[in-house]
């Protein structure tokens, strides 16, 4: 990777499966390179794969099987922003139907526990607007759902 900033993520022992899944969801995703462990190592053995570089939506990141005592945390997610219900729809049920889980306004889980936004750009514009009431009203339709309607969020942008 040519990048002097890659994100780091811990795995227990899903870190090619991870990347892969990501690359097959994700637009400007790919696995680059798998690395496996020149010698034993506490969360595994020599050959396993130890780190796996990879992209998502074209940030570069490193999965590091580095066993099962880490876990993923909400304090950090990645952020897609979606064009259309249609993208946000198959953004969200590919996480959610692999093994994920949902949250609340956007947010969901992928089956490694690592935490994503599934963000239309509507919804972004529509609790920026100048109107602080429009904007509300947004934010508050925002507030009651899972996997963001973006027809609702207008609906209620335009009161």
């Amino acid at each position: 990777m040519s990048s002097k900033n890659t994100i780091c993520l811990w795995y227990d022992k899903g870190a090619l499966e991870a990347a892969e899944f990501y690359a097959s969801v994700f637009p400007d995703s790919a696995v680059t390179a798998v690395y496996r462990a020149p010698g034993d190592y506490p969360a595994g053995k020599q050959g396993d794969v130890l780190t796996v570089t990879f992209t998502v939506a074209g940030i570069p990141c490193l999965g590091l099987n580095g066993g099962s005592g880490i876990k993923h945390s909400e304090a950090f997610s990645f952020q897609i922003t979606t064009e259309d219900q249609a993208e946000t729809d198959r953004l969200w049920h590919a996480i959610v139907s692999n093994g994920g889980e949902e949250s609340a306004c956007g947010w969901c889980k992928d089956k490694w526990g690592l935490s994503w936004q599934i963000t239309p750009r509507v919804l972004m514009e529509a609790i920026a607007d100048p109107d602080p009431a429009a904007a509300k009203r947004a934010f508050d339709a925002m507030m009651t759902m899972g996997k963001i309607d973006i027809a609702k969020i207008e609906a209620a942008r335009r009161g």
